[in-house]
């Protein structure tokens, strides 16, 4: 069962971050090429604008579902840092069930929407594609996100409360530009002087 759920996170952590590349980059590079068709030819792409937005939408909606993974969202930690780690257990427990259940409800009513465009057979006006097609970034990202959160929540009651780790800011700032690292060398360097 555990092969299953490693899987399936491997899977999502996938699809999220191929869609989310190619949606910013393809969005960019298209905007780009229509920007020069249209200065430099006198000629506009008439679908690229439409496509652009579309590209952006599931590029920032499928980052935004990788970012529960890495646990990359902002959050504001100086209750957290201030409490018993008992306290702060309970209290990211309760953060992230209610984000869950957002994350869940807006997917559920994402899905319902994307029914009820399916049965209006609404088209886009340029690229003339099902809008159903467009608006599944919805339901599909918000469910991938609220799989991560779930893990997430799974990951923190297995978790003792003495060993949950609390990092301020700072020190995450610290670990990931390896300051500590810097400046054991400038005082190598320096003799102790820095």
């Amino acid at each position: 069962m555990i092969n299953f759920f490693n899987l399936l996170g491997g899977t999502i952590g996938v699809i999220n971050r191929s869609i989310a590349m190619f949606g910013i980059t393809a969005g960019v590079a298209l905007a780009f090429v229509n920007v020069v068709a249209r200065y430099a030819f006198n000629y506009s792409i008439t679908w690229a604008a439409e496509l652009t937005v579309y590209l952006f939408l599931w590029g920032m909606f499928f980052g935004a579902a990788y970012c529960f993974k890495i646990d990359g969202h902002i959050s504001i930690g100086l209750l957290i840092e201030n409490v018993s780690k008992k306290s702060a257990k309970f209290l990211m427990l309760v953060t992230r069930t209610i984000t869950f259940a957002y994350l869940s409800i807006v997917a559920y009513y994402g899905y319902q929407y994307l029914l009820f465009v399916m049965e209006l057979e609404e088209m886009s006006i340029d690229l003339e594609i099902p809008m159903w097609i467009p608006y599944l970034v919805i339901p599909v990202s918000f469910a991938f996100g609220a799989y991560r959160v779930g893990e997430h929540i799974v990951k923190l009651i297995n978790t003792p409360a003495n060993e949950i780790v609390i990092k301020t800011e700072t020190e995450e700032l610290m670990e990931e530009a390896h300051i500590e690292k810097v400046v054991e060398e400038a005082n190598r360097k320096t003799g102790g002087m820095l």
